[in-house]
């Protein structure tokens, strides 16, 4: 099974959360549960964890978290736009204080768009402000990209909690 960093961030983001009083939600495409995972093994994560959505194809990004399908036809699943927009509508869904998402291509094969394999958005939110996000690319098998998408989002979260 595959665990983030033996669970280092995830340990750290539930001791931070409970710290301010406050909660997170999830927004999970190629990481497909690897975040909440991770943060539900963390003892008292029910605290801080309202929970995390698993939107794999951009049918699901728009039936579950309502993202526009133009949008996804405009800038593609795997895109900035996207994950911010996930984020965003994970956050407004739950009505919690903090939301991460992340859309990739985990490969081994692409998905006939632009979007190099290994390519990985994250996209961070919280009430009152505009969403944020960031692009990086990983490479190696498919399960090791996952694994860093998720990684990274912990670790992007932390920061932005502050």
């Amino acid at each position: 099974m595959l665990k983030a960093k033996d669970g280092v961030e995830a340990e750290a983001l539930v001791k931070r959360l409970k710290a301010l009083g406050k909660k997170m939600v999830a927004a999970e495409s190629c990481t497909a549960g690897l975040i909440a995972n991770a943060i539900a093994a963390v003892p008292g994560a029910s605290e801080v964890f309202w929970g995390s959505f698993v939107v794999y194809t951009p049918e699901a990004k728009s039936a579950m978290l309502k993202v526009e399908a133009n949008l996804i036809r405009a800038f593609g699943a795997v895109s900035m736009e996207v994950a911010r927009a996930m984020a965003l509508e994970a956050l407004n869904i739950s009505g919690v204080d903090f939301a991460v998402s992340v859309t990739g291509l985990a490969g081994p094969d692409g998905d006939g768009s632009q979007t190099p394999v290994g390519t990985v958005c994250i996209g961070l939110a919280r009430p009152g402000e505009s969403p944020k996000s960031l692009s990086v690319r990983f490479s190696g098998k498919r399960n090791l990209v996952r694994l860093y998408a998720a990684n990274l989002a912990l670790e992007e979260l932390l920061k932005y909690i502050g």
